[in-house]
Formats: C-alpha cells, sequence, structure tokens
C-alpha cells in the first residue's frame, strides 16, 4: 500500500536518506526544508511551523507518518537559543500541526512518529538539563532564555534528550496512541553528514570529535539511520511505542558497557 510521509529537513543528511528509502519503496514524501522541498519554511519560527504545516496540509488530507529531521549543529558560533527552536520545537510543532492527519491515518491501520535524537544523550557529559525541562513543558520562550546562557554544544544535547523524553511521555497518552499514532525516536551517533562535516571544521570541537569511539570503528551513514526510521515508520513495528532506538555502532555500548547512562541526568521538574 503506498502511503503519505512528511519528511523535514530533507535537503540534506539523514532526512534526505530517509525520503530516498520511503520512495524507493513506492510511498509518497512531502518534504520540508528551508530550499529545495515541496514546502518550504523555517522550522525555527512559530509562524514559520504554522506555514510548514498548512504547506502539507494543502498537499495530503491523510499522513501516515512524519520524520522531523531537520536540525542545527551545536558548534562554535551557533546562537543556542535558535538551536532549541528548532531541533525541539521545530519538530514537535510539525508533529502537533500535523495531528488531525495522522490521526485520520490512525483511524485507518495506524500511523507513526519518528523523532531524531542523538547518542549525545548519554555520550556527552555535563550538557546543561534545564532547556531540556523547559522543552518538556512546551515553554519555548524559557527553553530560548536558558539556552541563550551557555554554548550551544552544552544544549544540543538538552534539545535531543527533550525530543526522546517527549516522545516516551506523549506516546502512551490518548491524544497519540489512542488516535492510533505510535511516537518514538531514533539516537544516531556519529553519521558522516553535513552537519558533521561543521563539526569537523570547528577548532574546538572538531579533534574531540575525531577521537570518536566506534565498535565498526567508522562513522555511520545517513542511509544506515534511515533504514531503523524507515522500519519504526512500519507495520513491523507496531508493539514500538515510546522507544528511543540507538543507531551508534555501538559508541553508547563501549561508554557505558552495563547501562545507558544519562537519562536521568538529574531532578528533571516538568
Amino acid at each position: 500500500m503506498t502511503r503519505t510521509y512528511v519528511v523535514s529537513g530533507a535537503a540534506s543528511g539523514i532526512g534526505a536518506a530517509t525520503t530516498t528509502l520511503l520512495r524507493a519503496q513506492g510511498h509518497r514524501v512531502v518534504t520540508v526544508d528551508l530550499h529545495d522541498a515541496d514546502v518550504v519554511a523555517d522550522l525555527a519560527t512559530p509562524a514559520g511551523r504554522q506555514t510548514a504545516v498548512a504547506g502539507v496540509q494543502a498537499l495530503a488530507d491523510v499522513v501516515h507518518g512524519v520524520v522531523p529531521a531537520a536540525g542545527i549543529a551545536g558548534i562554535t558560533g551557533v546562537d543556542p537559543a535558535r538551536l532549541m527552536s528548532v531541533n525541539f520545537f521545530g519538530a514537535v510543532g510539525l508533529v502537533r500541526g500535523l495531528h488531525p492527519q495522522l490521526a485520520a491515518a490512525g483511524r485507518d491501520g495506524g500511523a507513526s512518529v519518528v523523532l531524531v535524537a542523538s547518542n549525545s544523550i548519554t555520550g556527552m557529559p555535563g550538557w546543561t538539563v534545564g532547556p531540556a525541562a523547559a522543552c518538556l513543558r512546551e515553554d519555548e520562550a524559557e527553553a530560548r532564555a536558558l539556552a541563550a546562557e551557555v554554548e550551544a554544544v552544552m544544549v544540543y544535547p538538552a534539545s535531543k534528550a527533550a525530543l526522546a523524553w517527549w516522545a516516551r511521555r506523549e506516546g502512551v497518552k490518548a491524544e497519540w496512541i489512542g488516535a492510533g499514532i505510535r511516537l518514538n525516536s531514533v539516537a544516531p551517533g556519529k553519521v558522516a553528514t553535513a552537519m558533521t562535516e561543521q563539526i569537523d571544521a570547528d577548532p574546538v570541537f572538531g579533534p574531540l570529535q575525531r577521537d570518536y569511539p566506534t565498535a565498526i570503528g567508522r562513522d555511520g551513514r545517513a542511509d544506515e539511520v534511515a533504514a531503523p526510521i524507515g522500519f519504526l515508520l512500519s507495520d513491523a513495528a507496531s508493539l514500538m511505542v515510546g522507544t528511543c532506538l540507538y543507531v551508534d555502532g555501538g559508541t553508547d555500548a563501549i561508554l557505558h558497557p552495563l547501562s545507558p547512562e544519562g537519562w536521568a541526568v538529574g531532578p528533571v521538574e516538568v
């Protein structure tokens, strides 16, 4: 059966690889990005999110899945407030805005959302928790204000943790699974994309990333993340709700041999 999916950040990286995979499977993909997309919109702002949602709704009455893959890297010179707006609020805003179209698919066999988190949740020590808690309250002004107090590298994991936590918390609610919509997330490690090229070029964080440990001895490829995203979108993952699937070549297992750490990095009051 041909299904309709929405992918943001579809012009490059994991979003582009996911779009390629889904189209190769015979599905229709409505793309969202700043350029070269079916719907051109900036997810950094509420107005941009409304434009994105309206653009998708004009093209599709039923949406079987959403992959909000648009994101900003936490590197030197990046505005941490904008990072929070794009990475968390852009993703959640798109998903919430398309709830009616997802619910339409949910009533007819099911729908799925796969958020793109990161293994930096567990792999990077000392990141700033406050903005993540504000994200879970869906208070964008507070999240931006808290993020602006620190460097972008310290809030990038917060933005990604908030996505994984949001999918876990919201996924079991009547609003989502009760409407036949499954929420899950993936946590990629270092993947060879334009974003990691930016990090490699960073004078502070580039050397650290080049020493990044993996069990497979190489960077991941975008298609190796797209494949599990495709699985989570499919009926084969019908029992998976609120899951965060690590796709990182064994990095988290190397860093934490017995059990993942970082999901409870401190009291997170929401």
